[in-house]
């Protein structure tokens, strides 16, 4: 195959970081005061601060066409987080079909308070050894919810079976994660402050640690408190190491140490029905709160 394939995925509506067209010289010369203002637009609008664009290497280790997902091996991203495996969301699906495991990629990835997303990618190479994801399978929709009984942020035990009767949304995350872990857990709280007051007593959020060995009580509930999670409808959950690594395995979650304390994991939020079932998947970060907010109506409404 050849190695130059490329696909250019960024959002049209926002095609990069360059300043926005303003109204004409003469224009604003009729105002000062309009001028400084445009000026002022200028300099703030010209490339949002809150999405940065970085250029990075790695090897694709999956290509999940369902989610919309990339699994990538990256090298260290200068600025961003040291050399590890993660999905990554992608701007245009039409590029995973660019991509096959295996491929050696020059990539670019946008970062939001939001989400992590792959704009472009070009194939400069291929790895004898496409791996794969790595990452285990995960329940799908209607299986029932592997049961696990572990402690929260307050060192009391918590159940799946405890939550009978209740929506839950579980996640898994880490205090030390870099990257998707803080994102991902500032999506449920803006899902959870988003649901109206009858639907937030039905429903339950989990968040389990991948890194028991840090992760104490306190340290959950702390990472917990600076991220604005209502511990009153919320358990951060950890326990020893073997049955965490249990929970994960069921979960089809996995997880691999990486350099230093980080850990590479599959992105996943699972919607569980009253009745202890999946019900949903959401992969990655990419799903707005919205559309969580949807799935739990129409589940618990």
């Amino acid at each position: 195959r050849a190695h130059a394939r490329t696909r250019d995925a960024q959002d049209p509506a926002r095609p990069g970081c360059y300043p926005r067209r303003m109204t004409s010289p003469q224009a604003a010369r009729s105002s000062p005061r309009l001028a400084c203002v445009l000026a002022l637009v200028v300099l703030a609008g010209a490339c949002s601060p809150a999405a940065r664009v970085y250029d990075a290497r790695g090897v694709v280790r999956d290509v999940q066409k369902e989610y919309a997902q990339l699994v990538i091996e990256h090298e260290d991203i200068e600025g961003l987080m040291p050399a590890m495996t993660m999905n990554f969301g992608v701007g245009d699906p039409a590029l995973l079909e660019t991509l096959e495991p295996g491929d050696r990629i020059e990539f670019r990835l946008e970062v939001t308070p939001r989400s992590y997303r792959v704009l472009e990618a070009k194939v400069v190479g291929e790895e004898g050894d496409a791996k794969g994801g790595g990452f285990g399978a995960a329940p799908v929709d209607r299986d029932p919810a592997p049961a696990f009984r572990l402690t929260d942020q307050a060192g009391k035990p918590v159940a799946l079976a405890d939550l009978a009767g209740k929506v839950v949304l579980l996640d898994f995350v880490y205090t030390r994660c870099p990257g998707p872990c803080p994102i991902l857990t500032g999506r449920q709280v803006d899902v959870q402050r988003a649901l109206r007051s009858e639907l937030r007593a039905k429903t339950w959020f989990v968040s389990i640690s991948l890194d028991p060995e840090h992760d104490t009580p306190e340290r959950l509930r702390e990472y917990a408190r600076a991220r604005g999670a209502d511990l009153a409808h919320w358990s951060f959950l950890t326990g020893s190491t073997a049955e965490v690594d249990a929970v994960l395995a069921s979960y089809g979650v996995g997880k691999t140490r990486a350099a230093g304390d980080e850990i590479e994991h599959f992105v996943v939020t699972f919607l569980i029905d009253a009745d202890g079932r999946i019900a949903s998947r959401f992969v990655g970060t990419e799903d707005a709160p919205a559309e969580l907010v949807r799935a739990i109506e129409r589940l618990a409404g």
